[in-house]
């Protein structure tokens, strides 16, 4: 089983965006779950969104607190959250920044993560880009296909587009390709379909 923790501010998406991948992963052919759990449930509060993947039926429903991934919209958390209680070294980390990893005060953490797992993308960027919001979270998933491999681009894509009809749509499929080939050129890894 595949475990992902989304660490967002309301209003960021969070929740739709554990929601697509888990809908990415069912089009593959494999289970599925996604869920949230939320602070005060207003604009800006933080919000935590999980997702698990699986090729058996998935059977348990708490909170995912040692995720193979971990996905950082808002990197003003960073210091305010405990982001990081949980995860290892061999843990994929994806953060919504322009900034490098170095920039983040994260210290030891970046360090003992193999490069390759642990990468920044411009996700609010590629947002405004492409969107015309600053919604960072299909993005987020672009680069998430591109980091771990765990779904595909191309099912990414089709989620976002079920999710999001016309313009919009078309707009965060843009962003999560953009992002996607972002992560692929920093980890050196091949883009795939």
């Amino acid at each position: 089983m595949f475990k992902v923790r989304i660490h967002g501010r309301g209003g960021q998406g969070a929740v739709t965006a554990a929601e697509i991948l888990a809908v990415a992963a069912f089009d593959e052919g494999k289970y599925a779950q996604a869920f949230p759990t939320y602070g005060s449930e207003r604009t800006g509060a933080p919000v935590v969104a999980f997702c698990r993947i699986a090729d058996t039926p998935i059977r348990i429903h708490e909170p995912i607190t040692t995720p193979d991934a971990l996905i950082v919209q808002d990197p003003t958390l960073i210091h305010q959250v405990k982001l990081f209680d949980g995860v290892s070294s061999h843990a994929f980390v994806l953060v919504n920044t322009s900034h490098r990893l170095d920039d983040l005060g994260l210290g030891d953490f970046v360090t003992e993560h193999p490069p390759d797992r642990m990468v920044t993308v411009p996700a609010t960027e590629l947002a405004r880009e492409h969107l015309g919001r600053s919604l960072p979270n299909a993005a987020l998933l672009g680069g998430f296909a591109a980091l771990t491999g765990v779904v595909s681009l191309d099912s990414v894509v089709a989620a976002i587009r079920g999710r999001f009809g016309g313009p919009i749509g078309e707009g965060n499929a843009r962003a999560a390709a953009a992002a996607s080939e972002h992560v692929a050129r920093v980890t050196g890894r091949a883009t795939s379909g």
